[in-house]
This record gives C-alpha cells, structure tokens and sequence, in this order.
C-alpha cells in the first residue's frame, strides 16, 4: 500500500521536547508520509539553532518571527530585519505572528504594531504570513482586511480553531486555514463544520508539535508523523479519500508556500 504524502506546514523542532531525538522524529515523519515540515521560529535569539536544523535535514524548511505572547520580552523586530532572513533558501514563511488575548491580553497594542511590522515584510518579501490568534477574532479579522486594503499579502491562519466570522474574513481575502489536532478532537465538531464549510483548495495541515497532539496520542508530545492521523479526520469532514485530501493539501502548501515546492 502506498502512504500518501503530506506537509506539516507548522511545528516547532527546535523545542526543548525534540532534544536528542530528531533523526528519529523525522524518519518516523518520512515513514509517515510526511516527507516535509516547516519548523517555526518563535523569538530571533531561537534563530541560529532554527536554521540549523532546516539545513540538517533535507525536506525541513523554517519560518521565524516574534510570537504574539513573547512581543513584551522580545526586542522589537524591523521590517528589515524580517527581510533579511528571506536571503536563505530555506526560509520559507514570516512569523509566527498575531494576536493573543487569551493570555497576554495586556500587550494587545505591542502585539498590533508587531504584527504590522510583519505584515509588511511578507508584503515585501512576497513570503506568506504565519498567523496565531486566540481570543482576538474581531480585531484579528479587522486588522488583517485594513492591511490587506493598503497592499495584498498571502497568508495562513496557522492552527485555526478560531470562529466563523474570522474563517470567513480570511477566506474572502484569498487566505489558507491550517487544520491542527484540535480538529480531530471529539469535541472539536463545529470547528469541522467550519473546515467542511471552505473551500477545499484553502486546507493546510499541520501540527504544531510539541503540542495539540490528535487523538489517540492527545494529552502527550505530538510530533510531525501524527500529521497523517490530523489528514484521516479532514479526508472524513470533507468527505474525500485519504489519498485525495492529501493531494489536495498538499498542492495548497505548495502554492501558499513556493519556496518549499
């Protein structure tokens, strides 16, 4: 039987939970069908160690930015500086970015400029815009179609478990939904009704690993092989073969992400 083949368009293999085990994290992934990941950089001090493990590894590319929670303790970005890594061939994406208010509400402001900053350099750069939003739909939703108005970008809404409104505003602007273990949760029904409902050329995977691991693996370390259980329960919501979603999926990453192509 043939393993058809996926992307892990976001995790984090840089993570202290990965320490010493990367080859056989990734073999598991290749054994998987996840023949490419794009690890994420979450603080530029974290960058360094990030690109290493991008040029380790053949089929591992890398994106970076300033995570919304980490804007207050973070020195501030550029738009040049976030350009200037775009010299790499393997950097593939800017951010993660956004807005959190779940935790770090008391930054919104820090975290709105950031997210300008890198809104700009994806414009720039041609790269797509990694974005992270939690318990910030109305201003996330503003704030990208206001951007979007001065200057077109590209984008994907990284581990979307957000609501409706702001599925719908990222899509009417040409951007991507990432479908993460939080939608193969048993609870997670509406937020597959939300996927169900987009059109299937606007479908990433990923799994954020270390986090958010699908079920039956949920409460413990996720890692990149456990994008193909997250691929079973989006072939079911869109009511597609295994193999046809991970085509389909596959494609988008391909086109939102060209660099890794």
């Amino acid at each position: 039987m043939t393993i058809p083949t996926i992307v892990d368009s976001h995790c984090h293999l840089d993570f202290p939970d990965f320490e010493g085990e990367l080859p056989a994290i990734i073999d598991r992934a290749r054994a998987a069908g996840v023949t490419r990941m794009v690890t994420i950089c979450t603080r530029l001090r974290n960058l360094p160690r990030v690109q290493a493990i991008a040029d380790a590894h053949d089929g591992v590319f890398f994106a970076a930015g300033i995570h919304p929670m980490s804007v207050a303790e973070e020195p501030p970005v550029t738009v040049e500086d976030l350009m200037a890594l775009a010299d790499h061939p393997k950097f593939v994406g800017i951010g993660e970015t956004g807005l959190d208010y779940h935790y770090t509400s008391e930054t919104a402001e820090a975290q709105q400029d950031s997210l300008r900053i890198h809104i700009e350099a994806a414009r720039r750069t041609g790269l797509p815009l990694i974005i992270h939003s939690r318990a910030a739909d109305e201003d996330m939703a503003r704030m990208l179609t206001e951007e979007h108005a001065k200057g077109a970008y590209s984008c994907v809404m990284h581990c979307f478990s957000s609501g409706a409104e702001l599925a719908k505003a990222a899509l009417d602007l040409g951007f991507y939904l990432s479908m993460s273990g939080i939608a193969a949760f048993p609870r997670s029904q509406d937020l597959r009704d939300i996927f169900a409902s987009a059109p299937l050329d606007r479908i990433l995977l990923e799994t954020d690993s270390p986090y958010l691991a699908p079920p039956p693996h949920r409460g413990k370390r996720n890692e990149p092989a456990f994008t193909a259980l997250t691929a079973k329960v989006g072939a079911e919501t869109f009511g597609l073969s295994v193999e046809d979603f991970a085509a389909a999926t596959t494609a988008n990453f391909d086109r939102l992400f060209g660099r890794a192509a």
